[in-house]
């Protein structure tokens, strides 16, 4: 499956961005997905999952401002980010998980298939 994010852009601290994913295959919609974003000289990290039936998991630096969706039927996941801060300046990348429920754990990079090419999310101060 080829994912395509979009979305990403410069905005100010306290601002609201929305990044989209949109899946070449309809098999998308039964499949877990994820955001993970990378920082300048930093490991990629995990932002937020979300299963085929839309549980959903965040990490702690995001949980209460930031959201995670999707709309099965246009094969799309979303993350609204809101509150925005300069430390959320990454790359953010979308990834289509192995399984379709949210497994245990299943917050690392090697519990996802395949990856988007990502988008540049920049929060000045």
């Amino acid at each position: 499956v080829q994912l395509t994010e979009s979305g990403g852009g410069l905005v100010q601290a306290g601002g609201s961005l929305r990044l989209s994913c949109l899946a070449s295959e309809r098999t998308f919609s039964s499949r877990s997905a994820g955001w993970f974003r990378q920082a300048p000289g930093k490991e990629r990290e995990f932002v937020s999952r979300i299963g085929w039936t839309g549980a959903t998991d965040y990490a702690d630096t995001v949980k209460g401002r930031f959201s995670i969706s999707r709309d099965n039927a246009k094969n799309l996941v979303y993350l609204q980010m809101d509150s925005l801060k300069p430390e959320d300046t990454a790359v953010y990348y979308c990834a289509e998980g192995r399984w379709g429920r949210l497994v245990d754990g299943g917050r690392s990079p090697s519990d996802f298939d395949s990856w988007g090419q990502g988008t540049q999310v920049t929060v000045s101060s």
